[in-house]
């Protein structure tokens, strides 16, 4: 490979390409976001030691399902790891949700790394690890951390396995909703649809009759309603006007703590409209890029040029129209990067080294934001503001980049063969923890002239 291939790994050096160095970094990164976590300033911990273990004080000592006995903010399969970071006793639950995380984690990077046998992903797993460490201590401490990892296997697994990679990515989505966003992603993209669909509907009916074999009722879907009514998160990019304008003195402007949600949100004039037109918004902006998605499949645009951009697309869009806007949510955006990343390092897909590096700086200042500077957030130090205003403001420019990037490729001239069955074993491959490796095209490394990618194929 030349300098200027555009599908050069993202780190090429022979001593970070040790397998040896690369487990050794993914599992110290963990270790020491796990004490950051336990005993680093700011509580970030919180919401596992104090609110998931009194959900599962309810459940277990009170005999009260959030979920089944009343509402819940979650989705029902989010009590699963919640209840499995009890195995060991309450007084262990911390240890034993960073040990939960790390296994999961664990899977995900032997996908991704192929467990030794490939370092075709080297460069990947590395941002991931950086990812980790910019991110900090939230990378492991709220329900979101069961979520990615699993995403990052479904993601990984849609070229070759795409009813697996399905079902995991439901089981996600009924952990946290955020998966929701890889799933349509994957159904629009993909021409495995009827796998993908059956796979999605089959899960979710077995969760939603377990839910309602126990007696959720309606409750089991009540995570819709309970997310439809909350108000305005500080950390919200629609927050900002409002934080900026407390800080110059606007009257009847501030910040305060919600009891209901546990969590600081802006009050002001114009939030309750605000509040109420951000979900609206949001289902225009994902109509938007619908549609522009489906303009690409209609003009062939291969799979791996259309499903890494429309996700994060998606995931991105679900971020910045938000009126939530937690730091976690940040996780999310490892998925669609690692699957980009992933794709273009076997030579295909479209450059994602932008949106890597965006996301690099969004994880570090969301790090700076939170936990440990958060008092200064909510004080309005205008230092702290800025950061939080450039944080939020690199949303809308990956979300931009996502939306060129999709435009660029439905313009593209492309083969009248569908390239994605072309190409199908070959375009992201991944090991899955049993089992030997799915065949590999043996031109993988090469990259494709998509203008010629029809008559080559036709020639062959």
């Amino acid at each position: 490979m030349t300098p200027s291939d555009p599908h050069r790994p993202f780190w090429g050096s022979p001593v970070l390409s040790s397998p040896l160095l690369l487990w050794a970094a993914f599992i110290l990164a963990h270790l020491w976001l796990g004490v950051l976590n336990l005993y680093g300033p700011g509580l970030p911990f919180g919401d596992v030691t104090i609110v998931y273990r009194f959900w599962t004080d309810q459940a277990l000592v009170s005999n009260y399902w959030v979920g089944i006995d009343g509402s819940w903010v979650y989705p029902i399969v989010a009590l699963v790891p919640m209840l499995l970071a009890r195995v060991f006793g309450p007084e262990l639950f911390p240890n034993t949700w960073l040990s939960l995380v790390l296994v999961l984690d664990i899977v995900a990077f032997g996908v991704l790394t192929g467990w030794g046998r490939t370092r075709r992903n080297t460069g990947v797993a590395w941002w991931w690890v950086a990812f980790l460490l910019l991110l900090g201590p939230i990378a492991l401490g709220r329900i979101d951390s069961i979520t990615v990892p699993l995403a990052i296997v479904g993601a990984l697994l849609v070229a070759t396995r795409p009813r697996a990679a399905a079902v995991i990515l439901t089981v996600a989505t009924w952990i946290k909703v955020w998966p929701a966003a890889l799933l349509a992603a994957i159904l629009i993209s993909v021409r495995a649809r009827t796998q993908v669909v059956v796979g999605a509907v089959v899960t979710s009916v077995a969760i939603i009759a377990v839910a309602l074999s126990f007696g959720a009722g309606a409750n089991v879907f009540s995570f819709v309603t309970q997310q439809s009514v909350r108000g305005l998160q500080v950390e919200a990019p629609v927050s900002t006007l409002w934080l900026w304008q407390e800080f110059a003195g606007v009257a009847n402007t501030f910040v305060y703590y919600d009891r209901s949600f546990l969590t600081w949100q802006v009050r002001g004039p114009g939030v309750e409209v605000a509040s109420m037109l951000m979900n609206p918004l949001m289902i225009l902006v994902v109509i938007a890029l619908t549609l522009l998605a489906l303009l690409a499949v209609r003009n062939r645009v291969p799979v791996q040029d259309l499903l890494p951009p429309l996700s994060l697309a998606y995931v991105v869009a679900v971020i910045a129209f938000n009126k939530v806007g937690s730091p976690q949510y940040v996780t999310w955006l490892a998925v669609p990067i690692i699957l980009g990343l992933a794709t273009n390092s076997v030579g295909r897909g479209r450059p994602f080294r932008t949106p890597a590096i965006i996301v690099l700086v969004v994880a570090g200042l969301t790090q700076l934001i939170y936990p440990y500077l958060y008092g200064y957030v909510l004080g309005l130090n205008p230092a702290m503001l800025i950061v939080l205003s450039v944080r939020n403001l690199l949303y809308f420019v990956l979300l931009g980049w996502a939306v060129a990037t999709l435009w660029r490729a439905s313009r593209a001239r492309y083969s009248t063969f569908p390239p994605d069955d072309r190409i199908s074993e070959g375009w992201l491959p991944a090991v899955w923890p049993f089992g030997v490796e799915r065949a590999l095209n043996e031109d993988r490394d090469r990259p494709v002239d998509y203008d010629r990618l029809g008559e080559d194929e036709l020639a062959s």
